[in-house]
């Protein structure tokens, strides 16, 4: 991916998934630009020394302006990593039952993890497309696509949605050699893990969490052309935890 021009959404945690992907993608040479929605994401730029800027994905016309502002700074884009959901800053949305969700709370969790994403994709595929190269990887959660909790039914539902539109992606760009593809991380060790979270974690085959920098590995593997006949996967890292019918 040396000299690739490359886009990772949701990289304004130090100790975030997006900001390990980030880094790992600037190790492998790529030309990174970084987004979140807050201010912060400049001090991570400033610490990989690439280009940053902030960013309301859930805004069409944002995400359009962010795309056009990376194209003119760095060229056109032919990575796209879409790590921003799960949380934003100054607009967390508490778990409830799903007859307890307001219409308020279910637009939020569609519109953080799974609009967001769609927003991304349709502003950077016609380019990939006409290049007749791309990589996108969408990073979603096991939560939705392959197990769930109470009091997660919008969030889990947004993220099965992420699954599907990477699927529909392959499937539809694949010809103009575009690939999609999805990490499910389990429970990571970032910034955001509960310590409940944390717990859940020990509970795993393996015996705890696992880091951003593990999950940051699969999604190089998936931006590299190392994966250029891999489109529509879904690549599951949560220590093996969805193996296990009794956890803890």
């Amino acid at each position: 991916m040396a000299g690739r021009v490359a886009l990772v959404t949701g990289a304004g945690s130090p100790g975030g998934i997006g900001f390990a992907i980030a880094r790992s993608l600037v190790a492998g040479g790529a030309r990174v630009a970084v987004t979140a929605t807050s201010a912060r994401i400049h001090d991570r730029g400033r610490e990989l020394g690439c280009f940053s800027d902030t960013a309301d994905l859930t805004d069409p016309a944002a995400t359009a302006r962010l795309i056009g502002r990376v194209t003119e700074g760095l060229g056109p884009i032919e990575i796209l990593v879409n790590n921003a959901g799960m949380v934003q800053t100054g607009k967390a949305v508490e778990d409830r039952t799903l007859h307890e969700l307001t219409d308020a709370d279910w637009a939020h969790h569609m519109a953080l993890n799974l609009t967001t994403a769609f927003h991304a994709c349709r502003a950077v595929l016609p380019g990939m497309a006409a290049r007749g190269h791309g990589r996108i990887v969408n990073i979603a959660s096991v939560t939705g696509p392959v197990v769930t909790f109470a009091g997660a039914s919008a969030y889990a539902t947004a993220k099965a949605g992420m699954t599907g539109l990477t699927r529909s992606i392959a499937l539809e760009y694949g010809a103009y050699g575009v690939t999609c593809n999805a990490v499910l991380p389990g429970w990571i060790a970032s910034e955001s893990q509960t310590e409940a979270e944390a717990q859940a974690g020990l509970a795993t085959p393996l015996g705890r969490s696992g880091t951003p920098a593990e999950v940051a590995a699969c999604a190089l593997f998936l931006a590299s052309d190392a994966a250029s006949y891999v489109t529509g996967a879904m690549l599951v890292v949560d220590g093996g935890n969805v193996l296990q019918d009794m956890k803890g």
